[in-house]
């Protein structure tokens, strides 16, 4: 029987034996799921959302709504999360209650680590609860026994939601949900997060065919507020320049001694590597310390997170990769190491400490400079208000779709106007019309009209009754191989000559090792024995400062957080607030030119070291940034103007050359965005990297082959090859398209550029200036050290940034100071 609040009593009875009660958010979600509904929980870190997701799954297992029949047989409840730690960290956590209630469920995980015989198992005779992520869920699909077994699915959880959504991994899930409502009609969707920051939005992209009313909106109970404080040099002033904050380390190590366990997060997988390099260093008192992110084998990661769950660590250094959701008890501290870049990122990485919701998370930041201290004022007070950021929904992109599609092919045959209904059924592909899905279709059958004279191209074809089905069954085994969205530079293995592996780096930075070589990964100094196909065979070295690095799009600051800094610096009443040094850097630059402020753009203009160099204060993050550069140095050279190069970062952008920029008006027409765009792309190596991703994950080039890897040069070949001829013989191809898509949206942010050249239309402020400003001193600083990696060249920064602040913060006429 059930209790007075609907749940069941060996649910009530298990809250009661702990000292708990449920919370009304966890009521709420199993009272939409009796009435049928998909929900849509958003409720503190620490607040029980996994297990409120979980509680209609527990309830369906219990003896007392059973009534003596029999519990439910085969795969009733899917839990979906965008990372592998995540999902091994929920079984662990849900297993326990599970067994003090005495509830008959088989509980297991699947993922790119589960061996495959495990797989196998699972698809014949699976868990009542599967936990797995987008990537193995579609995978999952791809067999012929899948509509057997998800006949009988009841429930998806879909944890962290916030999390990929809004991207290629998102349009992967909504497809398979899709798919699954299709197999299993009565299935209900129930989505979870912390930091969703328009429900509404979220709610659309659960619902099937956009039915709002068909998804109840849950909101959590108010958890207690998070004390976030600021790291702040105890003697030396606050950097000018550099992203590392290895200044704080004798401070953050004094905190690490202080507390049981702290969580350092790092912004990119370097950074780990070095500020573990350096907390090493300085562990007088030989702390437990280790250090996680994705480009560790699954063996250190395992080994870490079991570590840390047992209690064994002191400190963590690690990466976005365990920025979500990982409920480890011990921790007491947060801290994040330079800039958070978004309020949403930082109240996620905050929840992690203490993970209750009547307790206060708390969290230190580090900023590594003075732009980066305002951003985390900034990011503070963004959380204590409780504002949220995310990224905007796109539509859905045909890449994936192709992807899609030829999963859905090898688990059958399939009807052309079947599978359109299904697909435009979930919100990110509702706009695709027979039209265009005839065309994905075209291009999964033949590659496309410049393509379908190879017969390798050929995957699905098309019977006489209608039926599209696979060309041949070995199809379906190379689509497994090759799945997935997410597309990393290819990797080389580093393993020691026993073969224990530690992890990858990518090739190119491997490219660049030979035999004797050393450098710092997974913590340990490493020297190079050999060079092996895709394989660093390595041993234990003596000391290296080398590390990798890893490229990639860099995380920029989000446009919610970019304003609140614009309006922090423009209101000068609340500089009070700030240190001495960030203070008086801020006056200067008011006294000697002018404040960036909201809805206008700030340009300055000044002769430095013989050149001409203009600022431009964006605010628009580091990709839109270095887009405007790269755009800004073209029409300046059609010009006359002899630009020499640009620097970029989160805040400004910085372009030098031989002749001054008097009208930066002109520069910036909108119309840079039709022409100069449109030619830079297809000139550059962008539009090729992004035909690169789509051709993979399309399916169109094959990284693995059985027993095979390609190397990253091949695969780059094959796609620059192919690319070549589709841009001469069909330039309107599907991928092409696809491409465009990417370039636009993800690698030029040119939304955020054309934000720019809209203030530059209604409002700009050009100041002229006989040498170098305040503000300016960051990013001057970094020119000629723009291309190594972050914190690698902190000590130049410093060194540099010094130099020229001296010159920038006079304030008497540069005639008074004898020269620049």
């Amino acid at each position: 029987m059930s209790s007075a609040t609907g749940i069941p009593s060996e649910i009530d009875a298990w809250f009661a034996g702990r000292g708990w009660s449920p919370r009304s958010h966890q009521r709420e979600m199993l009272a939409a799921a009796d009435a049928g509904l998909h929900a849509m929980l958003v409720a503190d870190t620490g607040a029980g959302k996994t297990l409120a997701g979980f509680l209609p799954t527990l309830a369906a297992f219990c003896p007392s709504r059973l009534d003596g029949a029999a519990p439910p047989d085969g795969l009733h409840t899917l839990y979906v999360s965008p990372l592998k730690a995540l999902a091994h960290d929920v079984q662990r956590n849900l297993l326990t209650p599970v067994e003090e209630m005495g509830l008959p469920l088989r509980i297991e995980t699947r993922s790119g680590d589960t061996p495959s015989d495990r797989k196998a198992r699972q698809r014949a005779r699976p868990p009542h609860v599967l936990l797995t992520t987008p990537e193995s869920l579609s995978l999952l699909l791809s067999y012929p026994e899948a509509a057997t077994l998800f006949a009988g699915l009841q429930r998806v959880v879909i944890d962290e939601v916030h999390a990929f959504a809004t991207g290629k991994r998102g349009d992967l899930l909504a497809l398979a949900l899709s798919r699954l409502q299709a197999i299993a009609p009565a299935m209900q969707r129930a989505a979870l997060s912390a930091t969703v920051a328009d429900p509404e939005e979220f709610r659309g992209w659960l619902a099937p065919w956009g039915d709002v009313d068909s998804v109840a909106l849950v909101q959590g109970e108010q958890g207690a507020q998070p004390h976030v404080g600021l790291l702040l040099p105890t003697e030396e002033r606050i950097p000018w320049s550099g992203h590392a904050a290895t200044w704080a380390i004798p401070q953050l190590y004094e905190q690490i001694a202080a507390h049981r366990t702290t969580l350092i997060f790092t912004n990119t997988r370097f950074l780990a590597e070095y500020i573990f390099q350096w907390l090493w260093d300085a562990n007088e008192l030989t702390l437990p310390i280790g250090i996680h992110h994705g480009s560790l084998s699954k063996e250190a990661r395992r080994k870490v997170e079991g570590a840390m769950a047992r209690g064994e660590l002191r400190a963590l250094v690690c990466t976005a990769s365990l920025d979500l959701g990982v409920d480890w008890g011990d921790i007491d501290l947060v801290v994040q190491m330079g800039a958070p870049k978004g309020s949403s990122r930082l109240l996620q990485r905050i929840g992690r400490a203490n993970h209750r919701l009547d307790q206060p998370s708390k969290a230190l930041l580090v900023p590594g400079n003075r732009f980066e201290f305002i951003e985390a004022i900034a990011a503070q007070e963004a959380v204590e208000l409780g504002v949220r950021d995310g990224e905007d929904f796109r539509p859905g992109g045909l890449d994936v779709l192709a992807q899609h599609v030829m999963g859905c092919a090898c688990a059958g045959p399939f009807r052309e106007a079947e599978l359109l209904d299904e697909v435009r059924s979930s919100l990110p592909y509702a706009w695709v019309d027979e039209e265009i899905f005839a065309r994905v279709l075209d291009f999964v059958a033949t590659g496309g009209y410049a393509l379908r004279s190879y017969e390798r191209f050929k995957r699905i074809v098309k019977d006489k009754d209608g039926t599209w089905r696979l060309a041949h069954p070995e199809h379906a085994a190379r689509h497994r191989l090759n799945a997935g969205i997410i597309v990393d530079n290819e990797m080389l293995e580093v393993r020691f000559r026993n073969g224990r592996s530690l992890g990858k780096v990518e090739e190119m930075f491997g490219a660049g090792l030979k035999t004797g070589d050393t450098f710092r990964f997974a913590g340990i100094d490493l020297e190079v024995e050999s060079i092996k196909d895709l394989e660093l065979i390595v041993r234990a070295a003596r000391k290296s400062a080398s590390i990798p690095s890893y490229s990639g799009l860099r995380l920029p600051i989000t446009g919610t957080l970019a304003q609140r800094v614009r309006e922090m610096i423009a209101d000068r009443a609340g500089w009070a607030r700030f240190p001495d040094d960030v203070r008086e850097w801020l006056e200067v630059q008011d006294y000697r030119s002018h404040l960036p402020v909201p809805g206008r753009l700030l340009v300055e203009s000044f002769p430095h070291r013989g050149l001409e160099y203009t600022t431009y204060y964006t605010f628009e993050g580091w990709n839109a940034n270095q887009s405007l550069g790269m755009l800004l140095t073209r029409r300046m050279e059609e010009r006359g103007l002899g630009p020499l190069g640009f620097v970029a970062t989160d805040y400004t952008l910085a372009v030098w050359g031989v002749k001054p920029v008097e009208d930066p008006v002109a520069l910036l027409s909108p119309d840079i965005l039709t022409h100069e765009f449109v030619d830079w792309v297809q000139q550059s190596h962008l539009l090729r990297r992004a035909f690169r991703e789509v051709a993979v994950i399309s399916g169109l080039v094959e990284r693995q082959q059985p027993g095979k890897r390609k190397s990253g040069k091949q695969v780059t070949f094959s796609t620059d090859l192919i690319y070549d001829v589709l841009r001469k013989y069909e330039p309107d191809h599907l991928l092409i398209q696809a491409a465009w898509a990417d370039a636009r949206q993800r690698m030029t942010d040119v939304g955020r550029v054309g934000d720019v050249l809209d203030r530059a239309a209604r409002e700009i402020d050009h100041v002229q200036l006989d040498r170098i400003s305040p503000l300016s001193v960051p990013v001057i600083s970094m020119v000629g050290r723009e291309n190594l990696p972050s914190g690698a060249a902190d000590d130049d920064l410093l060194l540099e940034a010094e130099s020229l602040a001296s010159l920038a913060m006079r304030v008497e006429p540069l005639e008074d100071v004898g020269g620049d």
